[in-house]
């Protein structure tokens, strides 16, 4: 059984960096949680690094531009790690081709904004689904109102022509204030259940945790734990990653786990986690 904690002032002091995941966790996709912040900024002031690493996908620097809105201080992180980040890599690489048909919203379209690294490339260019190679999903084009159903035809037609689809998001859904949204994951669910091929690149999958150890510098021997509510991404990453983790109870399953999102009930925790096969080291209600 993972243990419960009330504060992660309780086990920092075992850890060098803090793997934080950023949606459900530091702010709830509208404004910060001023304990989470506290709890980051105390973390790096007893010496340890901070790397909020978020399946958002954008990459980061129009991440960190929404910071200020949200309250959330420069002084609560050192690094910032997007499955974006990694995934545009992998795009301007020409993982699904260089003639993409781009599936999400307008507001993902930095998403293709051409990295320093990348000048030099090959162009991706945006065509209709019939004229592409691959695709490039960031998310649904309209979140607010449509589902994963609404794409299965287009899907299928993918699908017709072998067209493999890169996953800049693997989250299945994440919570907007109290509006729960579909995220570009839950395309690549659908996309690969009907036998097409789906490629991911953010929690809790490796190139994502290779992205921020380069960045951060980290020594081999650091001492690694990763905070983050979503137990088939954010815990499983980790523990694939062979990296201490701790559950946000009180984030995307809050509903299963009690009344009370501050403090888990540890019978329905134990039965919740058992039935979800993934196993953290702790568990918080929120960070704090």
């Amino acid at each position: 059984m993972a243990r419960i904690i009330n504060s992660l002032a309780e086990v920092s002091a075992d850890y060098d960096v803090l793997f934080c995941d950023l949606w459900g966790c530091v702010h709830n996709g509208l404004t910060a949680w001023p304990a989470a912040v506290t709890a980051l900024q105390a973390f790096r002031a007893q010496g340890g690094k901070v790397c909020l690493m978020t399946n958002a996908p954008r990459p980061a620097a129009q991440v960190v531009a929404g910071f200020p809105r949200m309250g959330i201080p420069r002084d609560a992180w050192d690094e910032i790690v997007t499955s974006g980040d990694a995934a545009q890599d992998a795009m301007f690489a020409g993982v699904v081709g260089r003639d993409v048909w781009h599936c999400g919203p307008a507001k993902d379209d930095a998403f293709f904004d051409v990295p320093a690294e990348w000048q030099d490339a090959p162009p991706i260019r945006r065509v209709p689904l019939d004229e592409a190679q691959g695709i490039v999903c960031t998310g649904l084009i309209d979140e607010d109102s449509e589902n994963p159903e609404d794409y299965r035809e287009p899907l299928q037609q993918a699908l017709a022509a072998g067209l493999p689809l890169l996953c800049a998001n693997p989250d299945i859904v994440v919570d907007m204030g109290e509006r729960r949204l579909w995220c570009a994951g839950a395309l690549a669910q659908m996309y690969r259940e009907m036998g097409g091929t789906s490629l991911y690149f953010g929690k809790p999958h490796a190139p994502i945790y290779d992205l921020a150890r380069r960045r951060l510098a980290l020594a081999p021997d650091a001492r690694e734990l990763a905070v983050g509510d979503g137990i088939h991404t954010d815990i499983a990453g980790a523990v694939d990653q062979g990296i201490d983790s701790i559950f946000i109870s009180g984030g995307l399953a809050a509903a299963d786990l009690g009344n009370d999102v501050e403090t888990p009930d540890p019978e329905l925790l134990e039965g919740w986690l058992k039935a979800e096969g993934v196993s953290p080291t702790y568990v918080i209600g929120r960070l704090r």
